[in-house]
């Protein structure tokens, strides 16, 4: 059991550094901040290169935060925010197929982020924060995380459409 979680720790976390690190830096074939934050714009989360950020460094610690076992409720609790968003922003007017470009995935890394236990630095330093309580904890704060980019994307000013290359400034 102890091995699973290490595993599962592994290959999430290390996926979600992966992940941040395509928006931060246009590694693995990513497409880095300025283009990843006029995308996120595309989305309605504006300004889209502040949350193209917040969503790249939390992705890229969180993955590698639980990667470690360390500060897991934190990791998982960014994770958790980052996954609600894009369900919300992106996946969920698709239905829960993934086929359908739907929310069965994002779904699947959640319970995986909160699935954090043994053997991790948390453990060897005397820290037992993992189990049903904790998880809960960052599914919680996961929910307020997204809550938040939803309500600062939702309060920010769209910008001002381009003229168009015909129109004159007379």
């Amino acid at each position: 059991m102890k091995l699973g979680r290490l595993l599962l720790r592994l290959a999430v976390g290390g996926f979600f550094v992966g992940h941040g690190t395509q928006k931060l830096f246009g590694w693995f074939g990513g497409h880095g901040l300025e283009a990843t934050g006029q995308m996120f714009e595309s989305l309605g989360l504006r300004p889209g290169k502040r949350h193209a950020l917040a969503a790249g460094a939390a992705e890229a610690g969180g993955g590698a935060l639980l990667v470690l076992g360390a500060a897991t409720p934190l990791a998982s609790a960014v994770l958790v925010a980052t996954m609600l968003t894009a369900i919300q922003r992106v996946h969920l007017k698709a239905g829960p197929w993934a086929t359908d470009g739907g929310y069965e995935y994002n779904v699947v890394l959640i319970a995986a982020a909160l699935a954090a236990g043994e053997p991790s630095i948390d453990s060897a330093r005397g820290s037992e924060m993992h189990g049903p309580k904790w998880a809960a904890l960052a599914l919680l704060m996961g929910a307020i995380g997204a809550a938040g980019a939803h309500a600062a994307a939702s309060g920010a000013i769209a910008p001002a459409p381009e003229p168009e290359s015909g129109d004159s400034a007379s």
